[in-house]
């Protein structure tokens, strides 16, 4: 189910105004949701052997935001979250480290310090997460904020009123603003929260308006919501940015959040990858999961590979 879109040269065209950007969106082929759904549900059937099913669980290690997005965080708990995406099993040190550490603005300085030397990320959610109903002066003052305690990438979340109000041009040129203001040292992931936006055409419409935007990434969702991230929209999202490369030869990243607990679910979500956008985004550069209780299951199926047996309930920290 390719996508279409016009040529590198047009699509600077396509957001001159609401009307050019309005008629781009909305003639986007629409999505057979039937078929999306029974393409996503046929990859997640193939049969990962032990030697790759070890791969794959190191590399989707490597590729977990660890979040904490809880009112009631504390630097101690964001110092301890910022230990494990070091060492996620302290007793293993040839675990991979994560990608990054994922935690509210006022966290960041925190969370600099306890990964700091590692290579471990700090990203931190703004632009009034998770719902996304500020002032765009708050929602840059927000980022920056962040961007100035050293985070490393920004997660900021569309106005889905605006878009779903139609108010396309509104939406592109509030991600550009927060685009603007991470700077050169910040990367970009424009959350959509997919369950909020209803169906799978707005899904793409969404996912070409972040691309064009400026977005390094597009994120599912906010883990705030009912629905989150599902094989099916994540499909869909990784259709868009192949397509979005072989367009501009610009390469953007996908990251689901939300409801991916199991090694079994991140391994299918990665045989998506591979098979949808390819083996170059088979890395965490360009693919993330954004989650919490995701990483203590990979470490437990991690050493029931290495010793045959399931530690006891205590193997892992409990975030």
């Amino acid at each position: 189910m390719p996508t279409t879109a016009p040529t590198a040269h047009a699509l600077a065209d396509v957001t001159a105004s609401d009307s050019t950007l309005r008629r781009f969106l909305h003639g986007l082929p629409g999505v057979d949701a039937v078929g999306l759904e029974a393409r996503a549900a046929s990859l997640g059937t193939r049969s990962i052997k032990t030697t790759a099913k070890a791969y794959a669980i190191d590399l989707a290690i490597s590729m977990v935001d660890l979040t904490t997005l809880e009112g009631a965080d504390t630097p101690g708990k964001v110092r301890a979250l910022g230990a494990k995406a070091v060492h996620p099993d302290p007793t293993d040190r040839t675990s991979p480290a994560t990608a990054a550490v994922c935690v509210y603005p006022d966290m960041v300085a925190t969370a600099k310090e306890a990964v700091a030397g590692s290579g471990v990320k700090v990203a931190s959610v703004a632009t009034a997460f998770p719902a996304g109903r500020a002032a765009l002066d708050v929602k840059l003052a927000d980022v920056r904020d962040a961007v100035a305690a050293g985070a490393d990438e920004i997660d900021m979340v569309i106005d889905r009123g605006a878009f779903l109000a139609g108010k396309y041009l509104k939406v592109y040129d509030e991600i550009v603003a927060v685009k603007e203001a991470c700077g050169s040292s910040a990367r970009l992931k424009v959350i959509f929260e997919t369950g909020e936006l209803s169906t799978y055409d707005n899904i793409r419409r969404a996912s070409w308006l972040g691309m064009l935007a400026g977005a390094d990434f597009i994120k599912t969702s906010t883990g705030k919501v009912a629905v989150n991230a599902t094989p099916a929209n994540t499909l869909l999202m990784l259709e868009a940015v192949r397509d979005f490369r072989a367009q501009t030869g610009v390469q953007i990243g996908v990251k689901p959040a939300g409801g991916i607990r199991t090694s079994k679910d991140a391994i299918k979500f990665l045989v998506l990858v591979n098979e949808t956008a390819g083996a170059d985004w088979l890395d965490n550069h360009w693919f993330r999961f954004g989650a919490s209780s995701l990483l203590n299951d990979l470490l437990m199926q991690r050493q029931k590979l290495a010793t045959g047996r399931y530690s006891g309930p205590d193997y892992v920290t409990v975030d």
